[in-house]
């Protein structure tokens, strides 16, 4: 399977998929079909059959999906068959929810370190982990050889923090600054603005 051939709008609608089957799962299910995974998640069946088989055929006519199986295959697919080290720069409200959200542990990601700027908050314990200063920052990731990062900085600064990261060999920026980030072709970007969601929505109001 060649990741580049594989469209980006597919790889995104995969954790929905993983979500799903996990839900299930904690019920004590062990099969389902893609027609109750629709329904679940509000995306066809015939949608989910085309994007689970660009991977191999998980599932058999009549009988649907083996969830412990398809779950496995889609964490292996989403490199989550693992724990990876995550770390937050930017200690404000989001920065500062972040850190404390208990959702990641199960997911696949593990937050490691955090960063700032501020004098008042390098220093500070948040969930159990210290707020480190910014001026460290490249080293402590290089040494620890983190390779992906959550950016929640104000805006005029999310790219020098962002050419940091690279620099540092970050690969994954999950970004929540209001602006667009230059990164090499090999650095994967996320960006989320809830502010551009939230415009979209409006449109269909």
């Amino acid at each position: 399977m060649n990741a580049d051939k594989i469209p980006d709008i597919i790889i995104g609608r995969l954790p929905i998929y993983l979500r799903a089957l996990q839900r299930l799962a904690e019920k004590g299910t062990q099969t389902t079909s893609s027609q109750e995974l629709g329904e679940m998640i509000g995306i066809s069946a015939a949608q989910i059959r085309k994007d689970i088989s660009q991977f191999g055929e998980f599932g058999k006519q009549g009988t649907g999906y083996s969830i412990p199986f398809l779950i496995e295959r889609l964490q292996t697919i989403l490199k989550v068959n693992r724990v990876w080290d995550v770390i937050i720069v930017g200690m404000g409200d989001i920065g500062h929810g972040l850190a404390r959200y208990n959702g990641f542990g199960n997911r696949g990601f593990q937050v490691t370190m955090l960063f700032d700027n501020d004098p008042d908050k390098v220093g500070q314990t948040i969930n159990d982990l210290e707020v480190f200063s910014i001026s460290g920052m490249t080293e402590k990731i290089k040494h620890n050889k983190v390779k992906i990062a959550i950016v929640s900085v104000p805006a005029a600064v999310a790219q020098t923090v962002t050419d940091q990261l690279v620099k540092a060999g970050v690969k994954a920026i999950l970004n929540y600054a209001p602006i667009h980030l230059n990164v090499p072709k090999d650095v994967q970007v996320q960006h989320i603005d809830p502010a551009t969601h939230l415009q979209r929505m409006t449109y269909y109001l």
